[in-house]
């Protein structure tokens, strides 16, 4: 048993595996993106609900002005993170990001957990965000909340925006690529535009004390308390434990950028474009990210920050309500761009997934006419419209943050792993310091998700659970591996 579910592809395999064409079920991905579209799915992905609603959740309610800080340190760790996929992505260029990078240096089952662990992240991620998207249209033109925003009993808005961009995305990379990138450069200019405007209505007595002090956290049960804190102490707002625990949080707004590596089958040049996406896609959010959540906490007390909508509030508190038209467009727009490069990236996902067997290759065949997995993108998109029109999930964004932060540590231990069993494998781009900065990496995100509730574990260990069961009840019997072991022990005749 231990050695069936261990199993590991070979890095040979996986280099070769879309030279094998055995029908549709292994019709390859077509590379056509460049370091620049790269980048623009990245920000595409990266930049949304993080910058239009955690910043002012988080101020709020645990680090005051200080949630800059809470994103250097979120973004510090993704970029340990980025550096370890950029020299996976780079030497390993496959569909599957982590899941594919497991599969070769750990084995099947841990494989088929980060691959399980991406489809949560991805599918809540977007069903979280097609709502936000809902609101904000809402907001925009003042549509009926009754089909429209959190007030809604079924939301169509949802509902539709994922059916659209659904379509776009089984059409084609190209043409995915190109609507991101239109989006991307419209919402990046209402995001400098908010930093520049907002600097000059800074009052220096909103950001003093810059770290307010600690203080009990009021409210929730002991289930909401980080772990971290229910284990060693009381739970707190604020100070340096506030800090932390909003860095845990707002981590959920870089979760994404694997998105990148995801599409390191459809790039060019992967060994030069990877790098060079993943990397200059953090660079771009963490400098959009400290400067708007500075500007918001500048412009207004973070006691008095509106959640719902912290910056359109902050620049009506300042007597600038023209602004809130526009940071409205930006978030519809950012919003946009992060549901399709989702759907994207689960369709990625279950293609390398069913093109190992762990799941029922018909439903992830690439389709020859349009170049990407059509069946199994659209049933992720049927799954993504139910939730996302019937379930409010705000208090979902810590599940997907410890989604990302687990694929995370996995990634940082295979860089080592891989170097130790394949010495000779070319790398493009490679780990500097390593063991010691995969190490470091892994260890951090592991603290991270030490700060996030104990609620979101308990959820976690469920959506833990019945992929284990779907994997012992189909995949570590169907699995390409396990037919060749079998094939293997057959009887000469």
């Amino acid at each position: 048993m231990t050695n069936n579910v261990l199993r590991t592809k070979s890095i040979d395999d996986v280099l070769h595996q879309n030279d094998k064409t055995e029908g549709v079920e292994t019709a390859g991905l077509r590379k056509r993106l460049g370091s620049i579209d790269l980048i623009g799915f990245g920000i595409g992905i990266v930049i949304g609900t993080g910058i239009f609603t955690l910043t002012g959740v988080e101020a709020r309610q645990h680090a005051g002005p200080a949630i800059v800080i809470s994103f250097v340190i979120a973004g510090v760790v993704s970029l340990l993170a980025a550096l370890c996929y950029a020299e996976l992505a780079s030497a390993v260029p496959t569909a599957g990001s982590a899941y594919s990078y497991a599969y070769a240096t750990i084995g099947e089952i841990v494989a088929w957990i980060i691959g399980w662990d991406l489809l949560m992240e991805f599918v809540l991620g977007s069903s979280v965000v097609a709502r936000g998207w809902s609101g904000y249209l809402q907001s925009l033109f003042d549509l009926p909340t009754s089909v429209f925003g959190e007030k809604s009993t079924v939301n169509l808005g949802a509902v539709a925006i994922v059916a659209v961009l659904a379509v776009v995305a089984v059409t084609g990379i190209k043409q995915s690529a190109w609507l991101t990138n239109t989006l991307v450069v419209v919402k990046v200019a209402i995001c400098l535009f908010v930093i520049v405007a907002g600097l000059f209505y800074l009052r220096r007595s909103n950001i003093t004390p810059f770290v307010p002090p600690s203080r009990p956290e009021s409210g929730g049960s002991g289930l909401d308390r980080p772990v971290i804190n229910a284990l060693f102490g009381s739970p707190a707002a604020y100070g340096v434990a506030g800090v932390i625990t909003a860095a845990a949080v707002v981590f959920f707004a870089y979760t994404g950028f694997e998105a990148v590596a995801n599409l390191s089958e459809e790039s060019k040049n992967p060994a030069q474009d990877l790098p060079r996406g993943l990397i200059g896609t953090l660079i771009a959010a963490t400098v959009l990210y400290c400067g708007v959540s500075f500007v918001l906490t500048g412009m207004q007390k973070y006691t008095n920050i509106d959640p719902g909508s912290p910056l359109s509030s902050a620049f009506k508190s300042v007597g600038a309500g023209w602004a809130a038209t526009l940071i409205d467009i930006a978030a519809v727009c950012g919003l946009t761009s992060v549901i399709l490069v989702e759907l994207v990236s689960i369709g990625r996902i279950g293609f390398a997934m069913g093109r190992d067997h762990l799941i029922p290759p018909v439903v992830s065949a690439v389709s020859p006419r349009t170049g990407t997995p059509v069946r199994f993108t659209i049933g992720a998109a049927v799954v993504i419209m139910f939730v996302s029109g019937l379930v409010p999930l705000a208090t979902l964004a810590d599940l997907v943050s410890i989604g990302a932060l687990f694929a995370f540590v996995l990634v940082s231990v295979a860089v080592p792993i891989l170097r130790h069993t394949r010495p000779d494998l070319e790398r493009p781009f490679r780990v500097p310091l390593s063991p010691v900065l995969p190490i470091v990496s892994a260890l951090a995100c592991l603290y991270l998700t030490l700060n996030l509730s104990v609620a979101t574990w308990v959820r976690f260990a469920v959506w833990f659970a019945v992929g284990m069961a779907l994997y012992f009840g189909y995949g570590r019997t169907h699995s390409r591996l396990a037919r060749y072991e079998s094939a293997s022990h057959q009887p000469d005749h």
